[in-house]
């Protein structure tokens, strides 16, 4: 994931940061606790394509 790209995307939801998460190949936020798709190099920021988050996964 492009850093810059990073920089500019907001969480559609909440339009707080976004984190990736490599090994997963996601853009996480915590404050909405969803995991954004990224798929071929394109993040998918569409609430209804986003998986909720574990407790676990916001504790680590």
């Amino acid at each position: 994931m492009d850093p810059k790209l990073l920089e500019l995307l907001v969480c559609p939801v909440t339009k707080g940061p976004l984190t990736y998460d490599r090994e997963r190949d996601e853009l996480v936020s915590r404050s909405a606790r969803l995991a954004y798709p990224v798929r071929d190099g394109i993040p998918v920021l569409l609430e209804t394509e986003a998986r909720p988050l574990t407790d676990a996964e916001l504790e680590a």
